[in-house]
């Protein structure tokens, strides 16, 4: 299916004139979903409007369009959208949905900014993959499925997922979700969209310009009778309150906080104005996580790690060096990877469970790096470690481990 839809686009590109604008972007998308693509970037420059796709986490070029159909691609996606057409310089967000032929419907979400050289475009293709995943697929080690398995049997309390922005927080919790949906407990969500639709939860998106924020959305869920709630993001002090109150009142809670690792979370609560007891009775875990790439499994290879490297290795994760029958591997890169070497991203993850030892340094205000040495000494998988991990089974890179590391 790819390369014929590949060629089709450069065959229409390729047209003096009469070049279909519907066929063009229509194909556009339905060619990035069939690569995996989780965005396709439409940037214009002074004599061409330029696409790129997100793969595996990292941009590609793709494909450069002539400048006499820049307006023409734009004012499409923006009628699929819903959104003005005759509006030029302001920004618009928008969503639509296609129909993939086989499987199921494609959600798209749009984003589009006036620039220097006209309008953009970012499609971020919201195709409904979690309801595939589970722990052990998002790379969860036995011991951390063992954690969080623990934490969502109780009955009420807070499971955190940390990380950066496309880190797969989301897809996570999602995962988790899955886990708890059964018919005998009610599950509602708030989110900022709803990327997936889970048959049997109850989703709300919120929505400013109506005054629904994760805040009020939250207080109004609460008059609905749920068991397990789950909120994007908590992004404030009011949020954040609300949060903890419902974990209190015998609910159990997800969501997501932007910090770089789960020892900074806890600190980060205390920060928004939320007390330190509060914070150690409700907080069950919380999880940090980042993506790595994966090796293509079609041109995987193997080298026996040299005693140079293994002394490097131990030096840079601060551990025991590999034994000496250790294996490296990377991708020789092939069609199947488009010759990058990688296929399909994994997730690296670091847990912290709140124990005794942690709640007490919860109520005594202490810092992030003491937090994390009392979870370290408690046998912590650290992310590095888990990498480490990841990188000796082949599933993926050193360099990667190491990339999302200085993240």
């Amino acid at each position: 299916m790819m390369i014929p839809l590949k060629d089709k686009i450069e065959t229409e590109l390729a047209k003096a004139s009469g070049i279909s604008i519907i066929s063009l972007v229509h194909d556009l998308i339905i060619y990035a979903h069939s690569i995996r693509s989780s965005d396709i970037h439409l940037d214009p420059a002074e004599k061409s409007l330029r696409s790129r796709f997100r793969v595996d986490g990292v941009l590609r070029d793709t494909f450069s369009f002539p400048k006499h159909i820049h307006s023409e691609i734009i004012s499409r996606i923006k009628i699929l959208s819903g959104l003005r057409t005759d509006e030029h310089q302001a920004a618009q967000d928008g969503r639509f949905r296609l129909n993939v032929e086989g499987q199921s419907p494609l959600d798209i979400r749009v984003s589009i900014a006036p620039t220097y050289y006209g309008e953009n475009a970012v499609l971020r293709l919201l195709a409904d993959r979690a309801e595939n995943f589970t722990l052990e697929t998002l790379g969860f080690s036995e011991q951390n499925r063992s954690i969080i398995a623990k934490a969502v049997n109780r009955p009420y309390g807070m499971i955190l997922v940390t990380g950066p922005t496309g880190s797969g927080k989301t897809t996570t919790l999602y995962t988790i979700l899955k886990m708890l949906n059964t018919p005998q407990v009610s599950i509602v969500t708030i989110e900022d969209p709803v990327e997936y639709a889970v048959e049997g939860v109850e989703q709300i998106g919120v929505n400013p310009r109506t005054g629904l924020t994760f805040a009020h959305g939250l207080r109004s869920i609460l008059r609905q009778d749920p068991n397990i709630i789950m909120v994007g993001e908590i992004r404030d002090a009011e949020t954040a309150g609300i949060a903890i109150n419902v974990a209190l009142t015998g609910h159990l809670l997800l969501s997501t906080l932007h910090t770089n690792d789960p020892a900074t979370t806890l600190p980060r609560l205390l920060d928004m104005k939320i007390e330190s007891y509060l914070v150690a009775s409700t907080v069950n875990v919380a999880v940090g996580q980042r993506l790595v790439r994966k090796i293509c499994p079609n041109c995987r290879r193997q080298e026996k790690i040299t005693a140079a490297q293994s002394k490097n290795l131990a030096e840079i994760f601060g551990l025991q060096p590999p034994h000496d029958r250790a294996m490296l591997y990377s991708g020789k890169g092939c069609a199947d990877c488009n010759y990058s070497g990688y296929r399909g991203r994994i997730a690296l993850h670091e847990i912290i469970e709140i124990s005794e030892p942690i709640r007490e340094a919860i109520l005594r205000k202490a810092t992030a790096r003491e937090i994390n040495s009392i979870a370290i000494a408690q046998g912590m998988i650290t992310m590095m470690e888990d990498g480490l991990e990841k990188a000796l089974a082949g599933i993926t890179t050193i360099e990667e481990v190491l990339r999302v590391g200085h993240e």
